[in-house]
């Protein structure tokens, strides 16, 4: 067990004060400072002096000096625990601050998964015993290699089949090679900012658009150059002419996000055309383009790319759930040294076991029949959703149905703040996210948008419906 007050300075052994005397004040300043909670237990003294370089008769003279004050309290083969029932006063410096309460909260406490929350899949219907079988063989399987540190490119066998997916999937001709994994939507498009862009560049993004890519590119110091988009999507002639030194552009061609509209393949090949011409990147953010209901699944703006001008940016946070913090990114190959670089130097990698298991669910066939099943699924969820809501919110509220994603966007009759409904919402337990905050720039907005992918009928829809209805 490592000591609490390992965290603190370390022992000095030049201090006039006893070696003893420092343990003892870091224990009782733990004690009352609540970081030891009562009935805790503490390293047991042979440990600690063992893990201090000490000797032992300087740990148990602490010990005996804080169970003497009624501290701690010794249990024979049970250890030695903070004494209960201590009334304790915490420093000023604790005193003053409002720490998070954390005792008696499990290791793994999430917060509750909300009606009708955004950017979740359906998580009822996850695999979830072929995934623990698939996990548990995976463990077993570790060797010695394979507790070193990740690669910061991504583990060759996932990477294997991702670039087999994109192939069959979404028209995408890549090489393994070309595969980064990533931590997530974030950590690839900081990647890209890392490897391609420098303080000052100019990026359009779309208007509305996703509002993370805005802020993390803003963090970056790089100039956003929002575009609007219609129902075609990014008004791609309008980008160019409004911003002709642009370094890039960073575009949902699929489903366009908020609003779920696909880029028009005019539009699409113009900005592979501008792309090319003016020597510019295009970051297209494929977040879940596989999830089309009236047709097959368009092919990735990637699979028209024929100058190397797209970076691919594909997650399993969405086929998958949110908590594997797994994404991908396939660069053009003149860009791979530079990328293994930029990874190596800012990244860390993703761990290895993670992506073993991703991997593995791939190449035996789950994944493909998973994405099958989500997107059947999904598509009676969705209708599900649109007719309850429908139903009860009539004329207060209209909602546009696209082709493809996994939320609705309900339009709001009058003029409502849809900001403020979203709190109402989240204070009475309903997740929605306001359509005005995706927006820059005054011309906005409103609506609410309501993620479908675990309604599960129509009378689950008419229920959230009325408690919505109850709100504006």
């Amino acid at each position: 067990m490592t000591s609490p007050i390992n965290n603190r300075s370390p022992i000095d052994p030049t201090s006039t004060e006893p070696i003893y005397r420092q343990i003892y004040w870091r224990f009782r300043r733990a004690i009352t400072d609540g970081v030891l909670a009562p009935g805790e237990r503490i390293p047991a003294a042979r440990s600690l002096a063992r893990e201090l370089g000490l000797a032992r008769g300087t740990v148990d003279t602490a010990y005996s000096l804080l169970a003497a004050e009624g501290y701690i309290q010794p249990r024979g083969q049970a250890g030695t625990v903070v004494a209960a029932g201590l009334n304790v006063r915490p420093t000023q410096a604790h005193a003053d601050h409002t720490w998070p309460a954390t005792a008696g909260v499990p290791v793994r406490h999430k917060a509750p998964v909300l009606p009708l929350q955004m950017a979740l899949p359906a998580l009822d219907e996850f695999p979830r015993k072929i995934w623990a079988q698939i996990g548990a063989r995976c463990v077993r399987a570790t060797g010695v290699a394979d507790m070193a540190s990740p690669s910061a490119q991504g583990l060759e066998s996932l990477r294997n089949a991702i670039a087999s997916y994109l192939h069959v999937a979404r028209g995408i001709s890549c090489q393994p090679a070309q595969v980064f994994v990533t931590s997530g939507y974030r950590n690839t498009l900081t990647l890209v900012a890392r490897a391609l862009l420098q303080p000052g560049d100019r990026v359009i993004v779309e208007n509305p658009g996703y509002p993370p890519t805005r802020q993390l590119l803003e963090a970056l110091r790089i100039a956003v150059q929002p575009v609007g988009v219609d129902q075609d999507g990014l008004q791609v002639s309008r980008g160019i002419k409004q911003f002709p030194d642009t370094r890039a552009a960073v575009v949902t061609p699929a489903h366009q996000s908020p609003l779920c509209m696909s880029l028009s393949l005019p539009r699409r090949l113009e900005l592979l055309a501008w792309a090319a011409r003016e020597q510019a990147w295009v970051i297209e953010d494929d977040y879940d383009g596989e999830y089309r209901y009236v047709s097959r699944p368009l092919p990735a703006l990637k699979s028209l790319d024929r100058d190397s001008r797209v970076l691919y940016a594909g997650t399993f946070s969405k086929v998958l759930f949110p908590g594997i913090r797994i994404a991908y990114l396939v660069v053009p190959p003149s860009l791979v040294n530079r990328f293994h670089t930029v990874a190596e130097t800012f990244f860390g990698g993703v761990p290895e076991l993670t992506q073993a298991i991703v991997s593995t669910f791939i190449t035996e066939g789950h994944f493909a029949r998973h994405i099958q099943h989500m997107r059947k699924l999904y598509g009676e969820r969705r209708v599900a959703a649109i007719k309850g809501l429908s139903r009860v919110l009539g004329e207060h509220a209209r909602i546009d149905v696209q082709p493809g994603g996994m939320h609705l966007i309900l339009r709001l009759a009058g003029a409502q703040c849809d900001r403020e409904l979203v709190e109402r919402l989240l204070n009475a337990g309903i997740y929605a996210e306001a359509l005005s905050a995706c927006y820059i720039g005054p011309e906005s907005q409103c609506g609410l948008m309501l993620g479908f992918a675990n309604i599960d009928s129509q009378a689950s829809a008419e229920r959230l419906g009325k408690r919505i209805l109850a709100l504006l």
